[in-house]
């Protein structure tokens, strides 16, 4: 008799040992017997791979989570969540489960696995049953065959004071961090990558376990940090996608083969953290995407009241995991001690999170979180660079008044480079000031390479390369930038626009088009996504198209700018005339550049050079892009703009 597994009932679900046979492609599985044949050849597994094995079949074509395989196979015992992931390894080479596109056992990122083969049923005292060799009933167990991983967490330790419980959660996690970064590069160290191909890798988000969903925004800290850290260990051999990319990846149950894909990483790592009473735990491990096997995975789990007494441990852990690939001056830097105020990080790290919601009201709980940081640690260098980029952001979007916001954005990062000279982020916001405030425009391009030469991972970066790059007209180096950028950040839109905008630059319209819709696929709020696309239509002689893109942008004053391009192009003067008088009534004092851009498209260059007059007066920072900027083309031949260009520093 012939069963589905619905009709098996709950009577089924108290037992692993049922006494079915289940047959799922050429394989047959006796649960009573406890065996395992493929086309009658047996297949031989230890006790517990089994036992995974039927859990799975009994449950196909669904997510199976990591948690309730543990329950099912080992009940209340600890069983870390590594020898599970062995135990995965050892099935799929068992059962020679080797291909990406028919893989029977799939791993859920995070999350479990999942059993996709057809399976049917069939009581075992009414079919012939294949030979097949019986499973050891031995004790040994892969678990046997692996020291047991121990901790200090293993012993009773005294409750620790509550008042410094979450400073001293939060250091450990700073501190552990470290470890895992390094931990994980050991086994990199030994991969070789073809040659001009880089290793790559993911770092997902981690995982919050903790029950206190207040704690995200520590696990996104922690995501962030370790992409950081791991991303700035060798850039020329092992390259890490960025975070934009990995967080949507953030509660999301998505095949591991389909984020490598989706990525193009060989390599996904996994993190967890998890909170017990005076006691944290970080869980990390390595995954190959091309097999799905666990190459490596390690807990870091400590007493609360050990975790600020423990760098020394941690340095000596460093320099024994740390092997090859890493220069002499490398390893002496890893080798010095970087302590951080526990509540200094946990403010940066809350600030972090609010500043990337990208809001007015959001920004304004950043700046107070990174005010915190900074008071609380005044030697965090990191800390006074998140403060500079917010009132930066403030000042540039009229939150606080131009003239204090970029006073204070100055002010900060020249605290944190006076603390730390070799901090890359500080170097790339130093850039940003000297472009968009100063006009200095080799001052910023260098700030901007000093910060490449220090972290050519990081994919924020390598954007401010390409933009740097383009502004001045030396494409040929912009373009790789911005290609890389999306290599080390594929699903951020910004990487997108950013190839498209250089493209634009360059004249390559259809080009820019092309990639500027593949930035708006992937968020429709995409920065300059319609904007940029409505100037490419006009100038590709589809004016009309290029008023659909307008209706699409999301800033009034924006709108109202582009509208009299739009109207020009398709000839209707009185129109462009009208719209840009309301346009210039309204914005005069803040949108002068805006105004020269459209007086020079209807080659009005007198007008024109009197609107960039005016934008210069004001520090207008649109005026970054006069060089390059194709709406003021028409000015180019006139002996006024390249004055103009010596007024504003920018080589002609």
């Amino acid at each position: 008799m012939t069963l589905a597994l619905r009709d098996l009932g709950k009577d089924r679900e108290s037992s692993l040992a049922d006494g079915y046979l289940y047959r799922f492609g050429q394989f047959a599985l006796d649960s009573r017997k406890r065996t395992v044949s493929r086309a009658d050849s047996p297949v031989s597994l230890t006790p517990k791979a089994f036992d995974v094995l039927l859990f799975l079949v009994q449950n196909p074509n669904r997510l199976v989570t990591k948690e309730e395989l543990l329950q099912a196979v080992w009940g209340d015992a600890f069983v870390e969540e590594g020898n599970l992931t062995q135990y995965i390894s050892h099935l799929r080479k068992a059962l020679g489960d080797n291909s990406e596109e028919t893989r029977l056992i799939v791993t859920i990122s995070r999350k479990g696995y999942q059993f996709t083969a057809d399976v049917t049923v069939a009581e075992v005292a009414d079919t012939a049953i294949q030979a097949a060799v019986q499973v050891s009933t031995a004790e040994s167990s892969l678990a046997d065959t692996q020291p047991a991983l121990r901790s200090p967490a293993d012993e009773a330790v005294p409750k620790a004071p509550k008042n410094w419980r979450k400073a001293a959660f939060v250091g450990a996690s700073a501190v552990l961090l470290v470890v895992v970064c390094f931990a994980s590069w050991r086994h990199f160290s030994g991969m070789s990558p073809p040659k001009s191909q880089k290793i790559m890798l993911a770092v997902l988000p981690f995982e919050n376990l903790t029950g206190d969903p207040n704690k995200e925004y520590l696990a996104d800290g922690l995501t962030e940090e370790t992409i950081s850290q791991l991303g700035r260990l060798n850039p020329e051999e092992l390259g890490v996608i960025a975070r934009t990319s990995v967080m949507g990846y953030k509660h999301k149950d998505e095949r591991l083969d389909q984020i490598g894909r989706d990525l193009s990483v060989q390599y996904v790592l996994e993190n967890s953290l998890r909170e017990s009473g005076n006691h944290i735990r970080l869980t990390a491990q390595l995954i190959q995407v091309k097999d799905q096997t666990q190459l490596w995975s390690q807990n870091y789990d400590y007493p609360v009241k050990d975790i600020l007494n423990i760098e020394d441990n941690v340095a000596k852990a460093v320099a024994h995991e740390i092997r090859v690939r890493l220069t002499s001056k490398q390893q002496a830097e890893l080798a010095q001690s970087h302590p951080v105020n526990p509540e200094a990080f946990d403010a940066y790290l809350q600030g972090y999170y609010f500043f990337e919601r990208n809001t007015n009201k959001d920004t304004e709980m950043a700046a107070k979180y990174y005010e915190r940081a900074t008071q609380l640690d005044p030697s965090y260098s990191l800390a006074w660079v998140g403060l500079s980029r917010v009132r930066n952001w403030q000042a540039n979007t009229g939150v606080i008044p131009a003239r204090e916001g970029r006073r204070l954005a100055r002010e900060a990062v020249e605290r944190a480079l006076a603390l730390n000279p070799n901090l890359a982020e500080a170097h790339a916001q130093m850039g940003r000031i000297k472009r968009q405030v100063d006009f200095d425009w080799a001052g910023a391009d260098a700030s901007i390479q000093r910060a490449i030469a220090l972290e050519p991972g990081d994919s924020d970066i390598v954007r401010q390369a390409a933009y740097s790059a383009a502004l001045l007209g030396r494409f040929e180096e912009a373009l790789p930038w911005a290609r890389q950028a999306i290599d080390l950040d594929p699903l951020n839109a910004d990487s997108w626009e950013c190839l498209a905008e250089t493209e634009f630059f360059m004249g390559q319209l259809d080009k820019a088009a092309a990639d500027g819709k593949k930035g708006l696929e992937l968020s429709p709020d995409a920065w300059p996504g319609p904007i940029l696309l409505s100037q490419i239509y006009v100038m590709r002689g589809r004016p009309q198209d290029a008023l659909s893109e307008i209706e699409l942008v999301l800033y009034p004053s924006i709108r109202a700018f582009l509208y009299p391009i739009a109207y020009q192009a398709l000839g209707r003067k009185k129109e462009s005339d009208a719209v840009l008088g309301e346009y210039i009534a309204k914005y005069h004092a803040t949108g002068a550049y805006q105004i020269a851009e459209v007086y020079a498209f209807r080659n009005q260059p007198d007008e024109a050079f009197e609107w960039l007059d005016r934008a210069y007066a004001q520090r207008d920072g649109g005026l970054t892009g006069t060089k390059v900027d194709p709406l003021l083309k028409s000015l180019h031949g006139d002996p006024r703009y390249a004055a103009f260009l010596k007024k504003l520093n920018l080589p002609t």
